[in-house]
């Protein structure tokens, strides 16, 4: 086709990329979309529509019928049922099936009739007449389908009209039975009629009255009355809710029972069970429930449940009573009474502590009167962003439920039932029983107060036995036995020895505590020397693989665990973290006990890993090998600690230098008045100068200075007497250590424990005070009545010649001390010696001592260690190292004539004569100077003289050992001062 010129004939072209009858079409199927939607939201619309009217209708004319149906049978059997006879209750009756039909519990008509109905069927029960012949007639088996369905219809009906009316009954809800004229009881009474145990129908009614989740209707109806379930006491008469809910749950469970199971979410562990108090409105349930049957099947229950059981109890009442926390404290005070059943069984045991495990770590730790003094003492102020960590706290009537129910006699009871089957050490009994009892103690040491505990687990069980039998067979066997995980609390691949240790350490600490010598070292109670070195072993072995080969994610320096920050994040690194402390306190322990009296050697308690790179690590703040010497410096031999010591004090020196901070002070001094002289001079210096250079000088009795130059010789002099003179002035006694003078004062353990802010306890009071000691191990190992002794808690104290009385314990005076409680007694007496009553005199000389010497380079060693450093070793003299490390000079050689019988005779010394000639030289070594130029008489018949500062010794050739020896000895006894320099 060619152009034609004309315009109008030209083809259109879309831009849109379609013709515009493409878009035509397309909008066309859009309506028509849109239109089958609208018609199909108004058919919707329609049918709802219609739903609404026939279901209104339906309703209408339900409720209509069951008005007419209500008339029928007011009219037939009046307003109060006045006219209903023996005859309604029988199988051919419409009554029930007209009841149920119409009845509405919020009716204040149908619920009189309900309660009517019920007391008819209880007159005519009381009247002899047998129940199942009232509801069956002649022969139950040809309608036992029908009776079933209205006894148990009527049982349900009449607690949930209980329910639903609670608020208006709250009165009367929990009476006795007694009064059966209350409109509650009597339909309670009728209930538990219709369900008792003997009736051909009570399984199926049990059934179905669970399945309908009527223990959590109870539940709602007890706490109607909540302040009743806290404050009220019982009558001694049985209410209704109590009797039916021993019904049900003595049904339940038993070989006849043929129920299905029901939910866990209501059944009466979780619904009942979380009741605030519950025992103390319903006794008599308690008794019920502690039975060993029952009590064990329904803790068996909860065991198979315990991962998801929080997410099963219903919601909390309020924050001050969760649900798991009032569970736990019902079931332990129940517990008590079940763990004393004949031949309580072992797996009933297992299953408690498993369950009690898991609630215990539910909860916020409890803190004791004492730890909540302090912390409100301490008035710490929070920072603004941790408001949102808030912390549960339970109402103290719940809390004190749960601690009075882990009491001694629970732990006593529990301990003996899980160990007390135990045949063979290693047997899959035993590890499920040690499982089972290492996981609860765990829990609970992290839980509540210790003191309530430790005591009964110490001396009244076989923990620590059982305990130590596996730990020991374990390592022997080079083999740890893995505990069950679901028990222990701790993933599969963890250590077969941290729970064991986690809970043995702390329990086997506590009873050293009161172990005396003669059981520790003689009768080798509770343990033998030789099982206590393999438990070094293991411990040792157990603390290096935490602290330095696998270490724990808190800093392993911290003291105390926070269980909210580590237990709940991660249990297994905070079981690591518990184990590393209490490991290292029993093991620091443990030296303690053979600083007294040697039974391994010092070594057994290094650890094999320490060489010179962590020797070079634990002098530097913040590193690994720094942590484990501040948490566990034993093992870490005490000459390598020395040498840390003695470099940190070099280097506190040399930071400051000679023209430092550090002033240099003289003295002068009065032999005769060096106490007097000492104070006025040393009081007036202020903390840094206390650090400088003192030189002192003597004066003597006759008012003339003596000649001796203070080059470091007189100053150790003027420490060690003045210290003997009075030991225990505050200002500068510890000047010495800070110089690493030695002095001659051998301090009592109790006071260099005050050193490392530690506690004392029974074995330490013979330092102080030895008659108190032997009167306390009188007690301990008394074999009559201790009651009859008439001792009370109260200490007698002596001050300025008058006796006062003072109680160990509030009301300890009314109090009186027995074979059940004498072991606490002895602990508050010794407690009360060695750091109450001496705590301000105490707190005022460390913080004195802790001006010179910090805490950290005192927290190296431990007491025995401490009177190393400050007085040296009590052992005899080393000779022959002492003549390897002299210099000679003046012609004197190591080979010398006169030499060797300076030796001789210097080994021929008493022990105190040679410290007494170490004073005289002060000698960490020496050198020898020939005194005379030859043996002319003259020079034989002067004394050997010292130049202390010099550790110089001037000796003049004498010419026999008898002549050398009389001499030295005059020299070194004459303390003629510093005039013979």
């Amino acid at each position: 086709m060619f152009f034609s010129g004309d315009p109008t004939s030209r083809k259109r072209v879309a831009l849109g990329g379609r013709s515009s009858k493409e878009r035509d079409t397309q909008k066309l199927m859009e309506q028509t979309r849109m239109e089958r939607d609208r018609r199909l939201w108004q058919r919707k619309q329609n049918a709802s529509a219609i739903k609404i009217q026939k279901c209104f209708r339906g309703r209408k004319a339900a409720k209509a019928e069951r008005a007419k149906v209500r008339e029928q049978f007011l009219s037939r059997y009046g307003s109060y049922c006045q006219n209903a006879e023996r005859c309604c209750f029988c199988p051919d009756s419409d009554y029930f099936r007209q009841l149920f039909f119409f009845f509405n519990a919020r009716n204040a008509g149908d619920f009189t009739i309900l309660v009517e109905t019920c007391r008819g069927i209880l007159n005519l029960v009381r009247d002899n007449d047998n129940i199942v012949s009232l509801f069956a007639g002649v022969d139950y088996s040809a309608v036992l389908a029908l009776v079933d369905h209205r006894v148990k219809n009527l049982a349900y009906i009449c607690i949930l009209s209980l329910y639903q009316n609670r608020s208006h009954f709250r009165q009367q809800l929990l009476v006795p039975d007694a009064d059966s004229v209350m409109q509650a009881t009597v339909l309670l009474e009728a209930v538990a009629a219709l369900i008792d145990p003997k009736l051909p129908w009570a399984c199926k009614a049990v059934s179905y009255l669970c399945q309908k989740n009527v223990f959590a209707l109870f539940r709602e109806i007890v706490l109607a009355e909540r302040e009743n379930a806290k404050t009220s006491s019982s009558t001694g008469n049985l209410s209704g809710v109590e009797h039916i809910t021993g019904i049900l749950i003595s049904h339940s469970g038993q070989n006849s029972c043929s129920c299905p199971n029901v939910d866990p979410k209501f059944c009466f562990s979780s619904q009942m069970l979380t009741v605030p108090f519950l025992w103390k409105n319903f006794p008599s349930l308690k008794g019920v429930f502690s039975t060993q049957g029952l009590s064990q099947h329904y803790i068996h229950q909860m065991s198979l449940c315990l991962q998801n059981h929080t997410n099963l109890l219903p919601s909390d009442i309020s924050a001050e009573y969760p649900g798991y926390a009032c569970l736990l404290g019902n079931i332990l005070e129940a517990a008590g009474v079940t763990l004393s059943q004949p031949a309580c069984p072992f797996e009933m045991a297992v299953d408690l502590a498993a369950v009690s495990t898991f609630l215990l770590e539910a909860l916020p730790p409890i803190k004791s009167s004492s730890q909540k003094a302090k912390e409100d003492a301490a008035m710490i102020e929070e920072d603004a962003d941790s408001a949102d960590d808030i912390q549960i706290v339970l109402d103290k009537d719940l809390e004190r439920q749960i601690i009075t129910g882990i009491d001694s006699r629970f732990l006593l009871q529990l301990i003996n039932v899980l160990f007390g089957g135990i045949s063979a050490v290693g047997d899959d009994r035993s590890v499920v029983a040690i499982g089972a009892a290492c996981a609860l103690l765990h829990v609970t040491f992290n839980t509540l107060p210790l003191e309530r505990v430790m005591t009964v687990l110490a001396y009244r069980t076989e923990l620590v036995r059982v305990l130590w039998e596996f730990m020991k067979n374990c390592h022997d066997n080079k083999r740890w036995s893995s505990l069950p995980e679901h028990l222990s609390l701790l993933p599969g691949d963890s250590p077969g020895w941290l729970l064991p240790l986690a809970v043995f350490c702390p329990v086997y600490k506590h009873m050293l505590m009161i172990v005396d010598n003669e059981e520790f070292y003689e009768q080798e109670r509770p343990l033998s020397l030789r099982d206590i070195r393999s438990l070094i072993v293991i411990l040792r072995q157990a603390l290096w693989q935490l602290l330095w080969l696998n270490p724990t994610a808190p800093n392993a320096s911290a003291k105390t665990t926070s269980r909210e920050n580590t237990s709940k994040q991660n249990p297994n690194e905070s079981i690591k973290h518990r184990v590393s402390i209490v490991a290292s306190e029993l093991l620091s322990q443990l030296q303690d006990w053979n600083n007294r009296r040697e039974f391994t050697p010092p070594s057994d308690f290094h650890a094999d890993g320490v060489d010179d790179f962590f020797i070079s690590q634990a002098v530097v703040d913040g590193t690994k090998a720094n942590e484990i010497m501040k948490l566990a410096p034993f093992l870490i031999p005490f000459t390598s600690r020395v040498k840390i010591f003695n470099s940190q004090l070099v280097a506190v020196k040399q930071r400051h230098g000679p023209h430092g901070v550090f002033a240099r002070n003289r003295f002068t001094i009065r032999r005769d008045r060096i106490l007097e002289d000492a104070y006025n001079q040393m009081s007036a210096l202020s903390e840094e100068d206390l650090r400088g250079l003192i030189r002192v000088t003597f004066v003597n009795e006759l008012g003339v200075e003596e000649a001796g130059i203070d080059g470091g010789g007189i100053f150790k002099d003027f420490m060690e007497n003045i210290t003997r003179a009075a030991f225990d002035v505050q200002y500068g006694l510890f000047k010495a250590m800070f110089e690493g003078v030695l002095v001659d004062i051998p301090f009592a353990t109790f006071f260099l424990s005050k050193l490392k802010q530690k506690f004392n306890y029974l074995n330490d009071l013979p330092s102080l005070d030895p008659e108190l000691y032997r009167h306390l191990i009188f007690l301990k190992h008394y074999q009559g009545d201790i009651a009859g002794l008439e001792l009370y808690f109260v200490i007698v104290n002596n001050e300025y010649g008058e006796q006062t009385e003072e109680e160990l314990l509030p009301g300890g005076r009314n109090l009186r001390v027995t074979n059940e409680n004498v072991i606490t007694f002895i602990h508050l007496v010794s407690n009360h010696r060695l750091n109450f009553q001496i705590r301000q005199q105490s707190s005022h000389f460390l913080r004195g001592f802790q001006q010179l010497i910090q805490k950290d380079w005192i927290d190296m060693f431990n007491e025995h260690e401490l009177q190393l450093l400050i007085s040296g070793s009590l052992e005899s003299l080393d000779v022959d190292d002492l003549r390897i490390h002299t210099n000679y000079a003046g012609g004197y050689h190591k080979e010398h004539y006169v030499i060797d019988m300076f030796w001789d005779v210097i080994k021929g010394f008493s022990l105190e004569n040679q410290k007494k000639f170490l004073k005289y030289v002060f000698a960490p070594f020496l050198s020898f100077f020939h005194a005379a130029g030859n043996a002319s008489d003259e020079a034989l018949d002067r004394l050997p003289t010292s130049a202390t500062c010099m550790n110089l010794l001037k000796l003049p050739p004498y010419r026999s050992k008898e002549q050398m020896e009389a001499k030295l000895l005059y020299a070194i006894n004459a303390e003629a001062g510093f005039d013979l320099s």
